[in-house]
Order: structure tokens, then sequence, then C-alpha cells
């Protein structure tokens, strides 16, 4: 019965004028099977129903003007597609899948290219986004659509997408989603998460974007063992953290970025902390910078290893030393080890020294490796002209750094 099905939907696909006539005369929950070959949308799917192509030769092309693909129906599944060539207009989110008010979707390896924004999902939950590759049209990075844009969308499942030359990949008012193992290159946000809750950012890769992982306005989250390297420029940062409480920022590596964490009045709910542990934070301008008030962050664990600056103070009248530090690795600790268990005899205290406050100068801060500058910072240390400013009292510092994968 059910491949009788399957046949008789593939004939009415081939008598119709257009795709669209193929799906408006397919009963509900049929299997629509594409061969290879070029599909004109724009189409409207407002049934449950699944349309499958062929090793991604089977391609969909929008008119350039809207959405290639309209998913207005729950249980709906596009598998092995490529999708191209949607409309330009930010205000109509012109996309190559856009998905509202449903349930229970899957897009699943397709190819979109030549698409404003890729797959737009508004009020769209238990769904599933994966093993898509989305690039943008070839526009100015800040006039490119999102790749992935989640708008009160609740526990989907986001993972193995392929990012590439898109701006960015947005979670908003969106709680309860798994983005896992995706990798994005060349973008603006990696991810942007604002006004969320509860959701597990797993696994992932960025490299050669604007910023890494950025939460604002958010809390109850884990991000763990993801990637994010080269975030460069004046906003480059690899995870940022704004107005954001109750965070797990864990076993990540952040390395060659502007700044690797980024805290702004983080943890910002009262009695409430940020755990960030075991991560590698390497080869970085700046390790970690604080701005406004940001205390009782909790760092356990993490290895602090060839940054220009390791911690940062922004807000000189913040008290940052009401974060706790311990048992991490600092390449820069000048301590010994007698009894040879894997700690430091003596605390690392890390202090900032006002008579150093030029060095705040970028254009200053590319002379920072040359033997004029290392020597300017022994003598500040030797001798400083002002009293300096505790950052950090780590009590139990690391010896050996944690292994890096």
């Amino acid at each position: 019965m059910k491949k009788a099905l399957i046949l008789l939907v593939f004939a009415l696909c081939l008598q119709a004028n257009t795709l669209q006539d193929a799906i408006d005369n397919a009963p509900k929950g049929s299997k629509l099977e594409l061969p290879e070959g070029l599909y004109t949308g724009n189409i409207i799917i407002n049934k449950p129903l699944m349309i499958i192509g062929k090793n991604q030769k089977s391609i969909i092309q929008g008119d350039g003007n809207g959405t290639v693909i309209r998913i207005k129906s729950s249980f709906v599944t596009l598998k092995n597609l490529t999708i191209r060539h949607s409309g330009a207009q930010h205000e109509r989110v012109d996309a190559g899948v856009s998905l509202a008010k449903v349930q229970h979707c899957n897009v699943i390896n397709c190819h979109l290219e030549d698409v404003l924004f890729g797959i737009d999902l508004q009020q769209v939950d238990e769904s599933n986004i994966s093993k898509n590759f989305i690039t943008s049209k070839p526009f100015d990075l800040g006039l490119r659509g999102d790749a992935i844009r989640l708008w009160y969308s609740n526990d989907n499942i986001l993972e193995k997408n392929h990012i590439t030359k898109s701006r960015d990949f947005v979670v908003w008012y969106s709680h309860g989603n798994l983005i896992e193992k995706n990798y994005g290159e060349y973008g603006r946000y990696s991810l942007h998460f604002m006004y969320t809750g509860k959701n597990i950012v797993k696994d992932n890769k960025f490299v050669h974007n604007s910023v890494g992982i950025f939460f604002m306005y958010s809390r109850d989250t884990i991000a763990t063992g993801n990637i994010i390297e080269n975030s460069l420029g004046t906003t480059g940062l690899g995870i940022g953290l704004k107005d954001s409480s109750n965070y797990i920022i864990k076993n990540n590596t952040i390395i060659y970025c502007a700044r690797g964490l980024y805290l702004d009045r983080s943890p910002f709910e009262p009695d409430t902390v940020n755990d960030i542990e075991n991560n590698n934070i390497l080869y970085n301008s700046e390790g970690v910078h604080f701005h406004s008030l940001s205390l009782h962050n909790i760092f356990k664990g993490n290895t602090f290893k060839g940054n220009i600056d390791t911690v940062i103070n922004d807000s000189y009248n913040t008290k940052v030393t009401e974060n706790i530090w311990d048992g991490n690795y600092w390449d820069d600790y000048e301590g010994f080890d007698k009894n040879e268990d894997g700690i430091g005899d003596t605390a690392h205290n890390l202090y900032f020294y006002a008579d150093k406050l030029w060095l705040l100068n970028p254009n200053v801060k590319f002379f920072y490796g040359s033997p004029v500058i290392s020597i300017l910072n022994f003598l500040a240390k030797l001798a400083p002209i002002s009293e300096p400013v505790k950052l950090l009292t780590d009590k139990h510092p690391k010896m050996m750094e944690a292994k890096i994968l």
C-alpha cells in the first residue's frame, strides 16, 4: 500500500505543470520523491508531506522574489534537496526555507545557496534542522541574511550544519534547543542568543567569524566542548556573556581571538553564578575581559596560555576580586611545587599596574612581543610608580596545563 502511494505521488509530479501542482494534488502524508532536475519555486507546503531529493541534484529554484519554500504545516520533511535563488528583501525575511507556527518538521541534508536568509523558524517546536549546507547571497557581511534564525522556537535540534559566508546564527526568545556539532565560518555572529534559556550548545566549531558565541539577557544554559578560533577585529571575541546568569561554560577551546571570554554584568540576577570550568583559553590578545560589574563568576581548572593580557578589567572601580579563581593553570605563574602535588606552593596573584595604561592602546599592542615592550613590562613590575590593583588570586594554581586536544 505504501509503495503504491509513493508511485501515485511520483506520477502526479510527472504529470503536473509545476511542483506546486504536485504538492497540492498529493494526499496528506505522502512521500514525494524528486528525480534529478530543476523544479520551479516558490512553493507553499500546507499539509503533512515528505519531499525527498536525489543526492542534492534535485534543485528547487526560486524566482528571485520572496522565499523559495514556505512550510505552513506540521509533520513536513525536506531532505536531500538543493534550494536556491530567494529574494533579497530583509523586511520580508526572504529565505531558502521558512517555517512558521508548526511542529515536528525536518530539514535534513539540504544545500541552500544564493538565499538571503537560510532557514527561518518562527514559532517552531520539536523540529530537526540537521546536516545542511547554507551560504547567503554575495553581499557585504552586514547585508547578508542569517543562516539559521530561531524566533520563539523551542525544543528543536540543530546539528551538523555547515554555515559559510552568511551573517548570523540567531536564537532569540527560544528555549530548550540542542545546538550541536555545527560548523560556521566567515560570518559575523557564529551564535547569537537573546532572551533565551535552557539551551545546550555543544561541540560546535566556529572559525574566522567576527564573534564566536554571544549570550545576551539569557540564563540557564550549558556551552561545552565548543571550539572558537580566529574571532578578530574590534568586536572579536570567543564567548561573551552580557546580563546572563546561571551558565555553565565548560571544556571549550578559545584560541587566536581578540578577546577570549568577555563578561558584561554577568551574572546579572542576584544570588546566581556562572561556572567557567576546564576551558582552554589560548593565544588571544586578552584571555578574559571584564566590562562593567561582573562578579561571582567561578573560574576553575582553566588553562591560560600564550595570551598577551591574561585578564583585563576596563571598569577600574569594580571589585573583580569577588570572582572566584581556583585550580587554574597560568603560564606566567612564577611559584614552585616542592611537594610535587601538581599545585603551586604559593598563590598566583595578578595585578594591574596604573603606569601600564598606555598598553591599552591597540596601536601599541602591535609591538607587545618586542624586546622593548618586554623590558618595559619588567620595569613596571620591578618598580611601579603607583600601587598596583589586584585583579585576582588563585590559591591553588596548577603547575601542569591540561591536555589540549
